[in-house]
């Protein structure tokens, strides 16, 4: 089996960050801050693993769970910030999403409309619109973020583009899953990596350099 280019491209770049998947947490750490007045294109980012060169963002297309398609690449010229989780999950896809809410709600209005946060689900058969619509609610993230939905026909195929690992365990109550956020510039490249226990103030400071790129 070929391991998809974006999969190989992260691995590279998790040098500096552990595979965190539900039950655990990916390891941390600081970069120093961009220069006040440096040129957002070559400005250094605070997450902790970067992409040198940058790869194009794999792109898909599938519904939310109001029922409406949204394709990957129609936030181009934002700083999108992706991600795989689940609704029912205990630990892992709650922070990250915590952390998320959090850094929006941190950064200032102009520059949280350079942001969308993009959720496909690793659960086609506990992620129903009802339970997704709940999650998104209980996390105070309607209208801040787009969560994704289908059936495992439809989502397979964007978890291998992304190199995503999903497997549930035995008795189906749960699953384990590759968990981290990648950071997307605004032309469209994976340039960025952050653990499901990221700092909000990198998203913060990130946003705005990712989307100017």
């Amino acid at each position: 089996m070929k391991t998809p280019k974006i999969a190989a491209a992260v691995g590279a770049a998790l040098a500096a960050v552990a595979l965190a998947a539900c039950g655990s947490s990916g390891s941390s750490s600081q970069t120093t801050a961009t220069p006040a007045g440096k040129d957002p294109k070559s400005a250094q980012l605070d997450a902790p693993a970067t992409l040198t060169p940058t790869k194009p963002a794999p792109d898909f297309t599938l519904r939310n769970s109001h029922g409406r398609p949204v394709t990957l690449s129609q936030f181009h010229g934002k700083a999108v910030l992706l991600t795989f989780i689940y609704s029912h999950c205990p630990d892992v896809c709650p922070l990250i999403v915590s952390n998320l809410h959090n850094a929006l709600s941190t950064m200032s209005p102009q520059d949280a409309s350079k942001a969308q946060v993009v959720a496909v689900s690793v659960d086609p058969r506990g992620d129903t619109p009802k339970a997704v619509n709940s999650f998104i609610r209980a996390h105070e993230m309607t209208g801040k973020m787009q969560y994704l939905i289908g059936t495992k026909k439809e989502l397979a195929p964007v978890w291998k583009k992304w190199g995503v690992a999903v497997q549930a365990t035995p008795d189906a109550r749960e699953v384990d899953h590759s968990a981290f956020v990648y950071g997307i510039t605004g032309s469209g490249q994976v340039e960025a990596l952050y653990p499901s226990n990221m700092k909000p103030a990198w998203i913060v400071h990130d946003v705005p350099l990712l989307a100017a790129r």
